[in-house]
């Protein structure tokens, strides 16, 4: 049996536990915040983004954004239905209502089009979720923003290393939110961000994330609010700063494995990956492939090749409307027709040259399987 080829894993090096032992040595008492803000400080800077906070996961980031904005029952909340469901907990929780709005088929990205059609007078919020490193359309998403007064919330959790058009993924909205979880391309083991170049708003999320005491509050031990603890430790922190070191490193790698993939399966009709438009760079996260209708393949003809050649292989996301927890089941034709079609494939750093050929061979075999089975059912029939 081969090695099972895993579908992601962190890249950590010397550096990376170097800074983690000083922090679990020496990072207490005075010293308790130093990585925690380091790590803040300068992630800010490398995103172009005027304030930062570590948080304990993009959740809690996105959970007090929208807190910090006012959202609660009675308002609603436009996302793509092409999502994790991370997104929309937050939401929820709030007791505000999601509107699940259709992608575009190119970039599996929220449809501005869509989401243009969806504002109602009770729409406080509009969340672009940047999927697998691919680019929503920031400039309508803006436009449309700017026009309504409706906040645009950036969800990079999966797009750190992307840029529209000289701005970072995650710098150009309201605010916008990061996950460095384990499976990310920058990684705190868990983990998060929320960043924003609002001074007032970061100050209202800053009081919410030490449970309401605000920094100007002179009392000990005094809330001004009820807020959240979604902190980040110093440890994690210090693993962050030293991943940011190599942030360049992690993203052109990732790049690299997304671009191997895409000549590997040139040769292959009917097949779309993550797209890379003029003016973009794709972080490229997560390498996926989309087959067309007309190829006839499916995700379990795929989980299946893969689990077969002991490969990790990840389905593309379900629509959130098709979860059982939401009764409305919207018309959104590519958000549920795509993830019947799709396959998210390995990528890590340390992935060799073989992995990705074993990968891509693997998609390959698949298609040329299918065709062959066409062929002869097609031959029995005539």
């Amino acid at each position: 049996m081969t090695n099972r080829i895993f579908y992601t894993k962190p890249s950590i090096t010397e550096l990376e536990t170097g800074y983690a032992a000083d922090a679990a040595a020496n990072g207490w008492g005075a010293r308790c915040y130093d990585y925690i803000n380091r790590f803040e400080r300068e992630f800010g800077a490398y995103l172009g983004s005027g304030f930062a906070i570590a948080t304990s996961s993009c959740t809690g980031a996105m959970h007090m954004g929208l807190a910090a904005l006012g959202i609660g029952p009675g308002d609603e909340v436009i996302l793509a239905d092409t999502n994790w469901v991370a997104t929309v907990a937050p939401i929820m929780h709030l007791g505000a209502s999601p509107v699940f709005v259709d992608v575009l088929p190119d970039t599996w990205c929220i449809d501005p089009t869509a989401v243009e059609r969806s504002i109602t007078p009770r729409t406080k919020a509009i969340i672009a979720t940047h999927i697998y490193g691919n680019l929503c359309d920031m400039d309508a998403l803006i436009e449309i923003g700017k026009r309504t007064g409706i906040a645009v919330i950036e969800d990079a959790a999966e797009a750190i290393g992307s840029v529209w058009h000289g701005r970072r993924a995650g710098s150009i909205g309201t605010f916008g939110t990061f996950s460095f979880h384990g499976t990310k391309t920058l990684t705190t083991g868990e983990g998060g961000m929320f960043v924003t170049s609002d001074a007032d708003l970061y100050e209202k999320v800053l009081t919410l994330s030490n449970h309401g005491r605000a920094r100007s509050q002179k009392k000990q031990f005094w809330p001004d609010a009820i807020g959240f603890k979604y902190k980040m430790s110093n440890i994690q922190a210090a693993i962050g700063c030293a991943q940011l070191e190599r942030i360049e490193e992690l993203v052109s790698r990732k790049r690299e494995i997304l671009a191997a993939y895409m000549v590997r399966l040139s040769t292959l009709n009917g097949i779309s990956m993550n797209p890379e438009y003029t003016g973009t760079i794709n972080g490229a996260w997560m390498p996926t492939a989309v087959f067309h209708p007309a190829t006839g393949i499916n995700r379990e003809m795929l989980q299946q090749a893969f689990e077969t050649a002991n490969i990790d292989a990840r389905v593309f996301f379900h629509p959130l409307s098709s979860l059982s927890m939401f009764a409305e089941k919207p018309a959104n034709v590519n958000a549920w027709s795509i993830p019947e079609r799709a396959i998210n494939l390995p990528s890590y750093h340390d992935m060799s040259k073989a992995d990705i050929d074993r990968v891509a061979e693997t998609l390959i075999s698949v298609v040329r399987s299918h065709q062959d089975n066409s062929a002869v059912r097609l031959h029995k029939s005539a």
